[in-house]
């Protein structure tokens, strides 16, 4: 008997353990024509439109396929192979065109809008009418009423975008992985904690060098920003992250300038003036010109704070003998300055916060929060034997909600930063309650012998930062999946996350996730005092940072973009690539420097690496980070009026919030939960405090 792909097995527990490079192309392909053959069979039927024919049956082919395509795409970002990576690249451009055609396949928009237009469809109510009212939205906006000729250059656009965006990813990862420092003399790595000083050694032992070897993942780099004394050993490290992918066998500069292009061509195509105003209609936000707006009005808040936090900066340099400020020494000075000011290191913290009492304490918070038991299982169905998986149950009525993997820290093969993903939307159907599946993922410093991994209070941030995305996924309660969980407006979906970050500030709450990893004594309470009174320390200084690449986002996409597209009529394509992806970088480091103390800093700019912005869905979007912590902030109030552990304070923000995924305007779950519309005064105050403080 022939095995069945474990693509297509369909279990609710995805054998990752099985999957291999040589089941990537025969199980995708056979997905991909199952569901356009169920597209075909829709759009065809010869019997009147009903929700449940049509719709209905709509929705179950692209949950069917999205549900077999994810483990793919989830092992590209952290089980990266030559061979994954090559199998996945063969298939990119077929599932790109799946997905880009579908809005454009004439026979199935006109049964969509046949239905729209019947009895059934206008006597819809609630959650139901949403969903139709936004499936055609969502037609019209992929342009599903465009000319042939039209929707042939749109797909042809998407495709490429999709392969682009593919390859700068890639860029990124295997510059990061190919870059290596050997420091043969270790006073040059005066400062750094022997923690990291001992994973380098390791590293090059690994190697068979003597020595230590230093590397681009951000566990290697964070060290030596903030720590090592050798300020030259700081601007090589620096230099090295900032600049990846500015040259070379990786350069990503060309692509920048064709992604803004194909970008701002598809927004033409669709009828928008530009791409922020086509990406931003369905959001909060509603338009580019308001999101501009939103971060220009929080830049000239922030300005002042942010000078107070530079010139403080720039007094305390020359204390340690810099006459010039230089980017290599920020992270530098902001920790030598805080631990002279508040007597606090993030060093002093790390022993604090071993891993697993970590999240043992975080399940607990949400279990008093907000109703829910987290319970780990052993399974065997893992990518990699670092991976653990969980499953969540509310103690209301015992409902498992859904299960979930983390995988924490770093790899070659692994893309940088954290995220969660979601692998299966489950939610309530007539059989009873289908449980969610997801994923945290993050990059973390790893156990060290018999050591466990101990983290940062910024790393136990993060933590709590995707458990709140995770516990949006997995709580919902909304019986159509594509208006469940995670699937809202891009400005809302991080409340959930940013909101869950305040607990790890209470005093209540670090009392359950923080102990000393070999004593178990509490956080001591000079150590939380110092660590609350400098919680606004260089606030200005960070927000504005999250503002920059806000607006320069925002800039690259409605202003350079169509500038690009014009100069570009009729020039060779490859020759035009070379020199405006030099033009995007300059534009970059004309707009940056806006917000740096000096123009030095802007030379140093991150475009070439910016995977949120090239690789990842945040393109025209990253002001939402801030306009979803204005929410978070005002939100938060409620909690700590009421207590952080009121269970009915909690479970009213997981009925009005949390498991209503995109079943209301966000507008309207806000006002239902605080009683008001938001107040940005919350975010001033939690983040930057009177400008005399």
């Amino acid at each position: 008997m022939t095995e069945i792909n474990p693509i297509l097995v369909g279990d609710f527990r995805i054998p990752f353990h099985k999957i291999k490079a040589s089941h990537v192309q025969p199980g995708v392909e056979q997905a991909l024509t199952e569901a356009q053959a169920s597209i075909d069979a829709l759009s065809d039927d010869p019997g009147g439109p009903t929700w449940d024919n049509t719709i209905g049956a709509l929705d179950e082919t692209v949950e069917r396929l999205a549900e077999r395509i994810a483990p793919v795409t989830h092992l590209m970002s952290v089980a990266e192979t030559p061979q994954l990576r090559e199998a996945y690249n063969v298939v990119l451009p077929a599932i790109t065109t799946f997905w880009s055609r579908l809005p454009l396949n004439e026979a199935l928009w006109h049964r969509v809008k046949a239905y729209a237009q019947t009895s059934e469809a206008e006597a819809l109510e609630g959650i139901h009418r949403r969903h139709l009212t936004k499936t055609v939205r969502d037609f019209e906006r992929a342009g599903a009423d465009l000319s042939p000729e039209a929707k042939a250059r749109l797909q042809d656009v998407r495709v490429e975008l999709a392969q682009l965006q593919q390859t700068f990813s890639e860029n990124v990862l295997d510059e990061t992985a190919a870059f290596e420092l050997l420091v043969t003399d270790e006073k040059r790595l005066a400062g750094v904690p022997e923690a990291a000083k001992k994973r380098a050694r390791n590293r090059a032992k690994q190697l068979k060098k003597k020595g230590w070897v230093l590397t681009l993942d951000y566990p290697s780099v964070e060290p030596i920003l903030k720590y090592c004394r050798d300020r030259e050993l700081r601007r090589e490290i620096h230099v090295a992250y900032a600049t990846r992918c500015r040259d070379g066998k990786y350069d990503n500069r060309a692509i920048l300038a064709r992604i803004l292009r194909l970008r701002d061509e598809c927004a033409e195509i669709l009828g928008y003036p530009d791409f922020p105003d086509y990406t931003l209609e369905d959001r909060m936000v509603g338009s580019g010109a308001r999101a501009v707006a939103f971060e220009a009005d929080l830049v000239a808040r922030t300005r002042p704070f942010w000078e107070r936090d530079v010139a403080e900066l720039r007094e305390h340099a020359s204390t340690l003998g810099m006459t010039d400020l230089e980017p290599w020494d920020i992270a530098y000075l902001i920790d030598d300055l805080r631990r002279t000011r508040y007597d606090l290191d993030d060093e002093d913290l790390r022993p604090y916060f071993p891993l697993s009492h970590v999240l043992d304490g975080l399940f607990e918070v949400v279990r008093r929060t907000f109703g829910f038991r987290i319970e780990e299982r052993e399974i065997q169905e893992v990518w990699h034997e670092d991976v653990r998986y969980y499953e969540i149950f509310d103690e209301g009525d015992g409902a498992m909600l859904g299960g979930f993997y983390t995988d924490w820290f770093p790899r070659v093969e692994k893309r940088e930063g954290a995220w969660m993903n979601n692998f299966i939307t489950g939610g309530p159907r007539p059989e009873g309650f289908a449980p969610h599946l997801g994923v945290i993922c993050g990059n973390f410093t790893p156990p060290d012998g018999d050591r466990p991994a101990l983290l940062t209070h910024r790393e136990v941030q993060t933590i709590f930062h995707e458990f709140g995305h995770l516990l949006h996924h997995c709580t919902s309660r909304v019986g159509i999946s594509a208006r469940a969980g995670i699937n809202v407006a891009w400005d809302w979906v991080e409340l959930p996350s940013q909101l869950m970050e305040n607990w790890t500030w209470e005093r209540e709450a670090l009392d359950l996730f923080s102990r000393h990893h070999e004593t178990g004594d509490a956080l001591p309470d000079d150590l939380v005092e110092r660590m609350i009174a400098a919680r606004r320390y260089m606030g200005g200084w960070s927000q504005m940072r999250q503002l920059s690449l806000g607006t320069v986002d925002l800039a690259l996409h409605g202003e350079l973009a169509p500038k690009l597209r014009e100069a570009g009529n009729g020039r060779d394509e490859k020759e035009l690539d070379s020199v405006q992806g030099d033009e995007v970088m300059s534009f970059g480091e004309e707009r940056f420097a806006q917000f740096a103390p000096d123009p030095r800093f802007a030379r140093l700019h991150m475009l070439t690496s910016f995977n949120h912005l090239f690789a990842g869905g945040y393109a025209a979007a990253y002001y939402s980070y801030l306009w979803s912590e204005v929410l978070d902030a005002d939100v938060f109030t409620r909690f700590r009026r009421e207590g952080i552990f009121n269970r009915e304070t909690g479970r009213a923000y997981v009925e009005g919030i949390l498991s209503r995924g995109d079943s209301a305007d966000p507008d309207d779950l806000f006002v239902e939960f605080m009683g008001r519309a938001p107040d940005p005064e919350a975010l001033l105050v939690r983040n930057l405090g009177p400008i005399g403080n």
